[in-house]
């Protein structure tokens, strides 16, 4: 069964499509069609099963899949998961889905992002592709994902200022692209780029930033060049971005157990989150009318 509740936030108005599950609800990000992409025709499909488990070509509506803990063990902090696919497609369990499910059971709440991407035309990624290009809409989508997720804090169970971000190969472009834009106000409050990070031009790094993880393998044979330029303009203008290279686990180990050192990648953020004092329950949060209540339950549950 599925059922539409429409919620006004400031002026705008989002459409709440939500998941008959016990663990997710479906949010569309925009209010009507996403602004850039009003005349794309492609057919959003899903194919299941695959090696990497399900994936999602042909995105044109992006939408958050909220993963929320229960009452009694969350922590008040959110992170919003983009998965990776080099903008033509989105490895949505493997870098998205089993991610959330994870940290929702350390009682982080989790908002799996489903990220416009190319229209996919052919087998493999197109020659040439442009990624400043293909991934501009991704990271508009990240941002807004940003403003969608604390506007909807309150009823989320969550801190505004808990709001983090963590993104996986072309995902962590996106990642990268909420977390160096010129608003500093409208950026993440914590961000994990796992095998990414910008894969065109290497923006301007603000002099201040909120803290970082990075994680990669060193045989990765598709994105090690790119991730390791990132981490040396980050290091160049002045940050110390807590920083995990395994030895082997190639490129795209997600939640996929290999018998290598960066099966464990998922531990050292979970401990990195900790040291940041983000792992620990806080009791009360605020509501829309600046008034303190306890932690809600999941808001918008299936019947």
């Amino acid at each position: 069964m599925k059922r539409t509740v429409e919620y006004t936030a400031g002026a705008i108005t989002f459409t709440f499509l939500m998941a008959c599950s016990a663990s997710s609800q479906v949010v569309n990000i925009w209010p009507g069609v996403a602004p850039g992409s009003e005349n794309w025709t492609q057919k959003e499909r899903t194919i299941d099963n695959t090696p990497l488990g399900t994936v999602v070509f042909n995105v044109i509506t992006p939408t958050l899949t909220a993963y929320l803990p229960e009452r009694s063990r969350a922590t008040g902090t959110g992170v919003i998961i983009a998965p990776g696919g080099a903008f033509v497609a989105l490895a949505i369990d493997l870098e998205g889905n089993n991610v959330a499910r994870w940290l929702q059971e350390k009682g982080i709440a989790a908002f799996v992002l489903k990220y416009r991407i190319m229209e996919k035309r052919g087998e493999g990624i197109p020659a040439g592709m442009n990624m400043d290009e293909a991934g501009k809409y991704g990271i508009a989508d990240g941002i807004q994902a940003v403003k969608v997720v604390r506007q909807h804090a309150a009823e989320w169970g969550l801190f505004p200022d808990r709001v983090g971000f963590v993104g996986f190969s072309a995902g962590a472009m996106v990642t990268s692209g909420a977390l160096l834009q010129d608003d500093a106000a409208a950026r993440p409050n914590f961000a994990a780029m796992i095998y990414g990070g910008p894969f065109g031009v290497i923006p301007t790094i603000p002099a201040k930033l909120p803290p970082m993880f990075l994680a990669w393998a060193q045989d990765d044979a598709l994105a090690l060049d790119a991730v390791i330029k990132f981490h040396e303009a980050l290091k160049l203008a002045g940050h110390k971005p807590e920083v995990h290279i395994f030895s082997a686990g190639g490129h795209g180990f997600g939640m996929r157990k290999q018998g290598t050192s960066s099966d464990r990648w998922i531990d050292a953020f979970y401990y990195w989150l900790e040291a940041q004092g983000l792992t620990r329950r806080a009791g009360r949060i605020r509501s829309p009318a600046g008034l303190t209540r306890p932690l809600p339950q999941a808001v918008l549950t299936c019947t």
